[in-house]
């Protein structure tokens, strides 16, 4: 229910930038792209190789020069692990994988023209596991010491390129909270993107 009228309440932010003076420039459209994503523990490394998902969602644009660029999609993320639990010695290895719907707010400026320009942006990212495969940790003694958070919120920060319709972002994600309570987890990833301008 929390994560349902947390939705709600960011549908309801876009909407309502959707609204915002009829002098700012106003642009909606979609994407579609990539994520590489790694996890880390704070007392020792845990990932090696990252693995890569998807993101697939719409975007919004108001102003010029400055603007701000609210989102949402749904991503998949995640790690390949190799962790021991205290106390053994055996090594564990496995993949944990989320399935999220993000919503980044991100303030940005832009050089260049119209139809060509070069833009830069950064914001928060609020992320919500709407599914987690934890099977990396089935051999776990105690598995909820493992459980990961509903919800977490990121840092993006990147460049991006409009031509025309098209726009192409590059952008890093950082995890401003431990995605799981108990072992220190961060969450890190890449996320490369295409878009169409359809407004």
């Amino acid at each position: 229910m929390k994560n349902l009228k947390r939705s709600i309440f960011f549908m309801l932010v876009i909407i309502g930038l959707s609204h915002i003076s009829a002098y700012a420039q106003f642009n909606v459209g979609i994407k579609g792209g990539l994520n590489y994503s790694t996890i880390k523990a704070k007392d020792r490394e845990i990932d090696k190789s990252g693995i890569l998902g998807y993101n697939l969602g719409v975007w919004t644009r108001v102003g010029n020069s400055f603007y701000v660029q609210p989102e949402i999609y749904l991503g998949s993320k995640g790690a390949e692990l190799k962790f021991q639990e205290n106390g053994s010695s055996v090594e564990q290895t496995g993949k944990v994988k989320f399935t999220t719907l993000d919503v980044p707010v991100l303030l940005g400026t832009k050089f260049g023209l119209t139809n060509f320009n070069l833009r830069l942006m950064a914001g928060p990212s609020f992320q919500f596991n709407l599914d987690t495969d934890e099977s990396a940790f089935k051999q776990a003694t105690d598995i909820n010491f493992y459980k990961y958070r509903n919800f977490v919120t990121n840092l993006q920060a990147g460049a991006g390129v409009d031509v025309g319709n098209l726009s192409v972002d590059l952008r890093y994600e950082a995890g401003l909270q431990d995605i799981n309570k108990n072992d220190g987890q961060k969450q890190n990833l890449i996320h490369l993107s295409l878009g169409w301008k359809i407004l």
